[in-house]
């Protein structure tokens, strides 16, 4: 079997930008962002896809990126932290205290954010759902619950 181990350079968009890395196949997601794009607020946390700090939204969905390689994310569009910009779901946590330490915050808002524009009517059985895919061991889901339903059914 044939297996490339050299760097090749490639495009990723990446909060509406398209931008070239230099990737191993091997590589995964959540490093390249980091450590070869300088986008710090997906989070290292358990590093098997079972605590969703690392958690981006690749074509509009929440994925982990310590679970995806670099190379699987040619031709979609990513969404970190940092191309939320100011997004309701941002004011919403604020306001309703959802989060303590901040560490696993990142991930929380991009489930949030999704859940917010693919599920507007979601219920509390849906988001709790939802939530279901990250942990915080800081803080209760209640207020980040309160957090996502204080913006469904409004302008995400």
């Amino acid at each position: 079997m044939f297996e490339i181990l050299n760097n090749t350079v490639i495009t990723l968009n990446i909060n509406g930008e398209d931008r070239q890395v230099i990737a191993k196949p091997s590589d995964v997601l959540l490093y390249t962002l980091r450590e070869e794009l300088g986008l710090t607020g997906a989070k290292p946390g358990c590093e098997n896809g079972d605590c969703g700090a690392c958690t981006i939204l690749v074509d509009n969905w929440p994925i982990k990126s310590c679970l995806m390689l670099t190379v699987e994310a040619i031709g979609k569009q990513i969404l970190t932290i940092e191309g939320l910009k100011n997004a309701p779901i941002q004011r919403a946590f604020v306001e309703n205290w959802g989060f303590q330490c901040g560490y696993c915050t990142s991930g929380f808002l991009m489930v949030c954010h999704a859940l917010a524009n693919i599920r507007p009517d979601a219920n509390d059985y849906v988001i709790q759902e939802w939530l279901q895919s990250n942990l915080c061991r800081c803080t209760g889901y209640e207020e980040i619950e309160n957090a996502i339903k204080s913006i469904l059914n409004s302008e995400v």
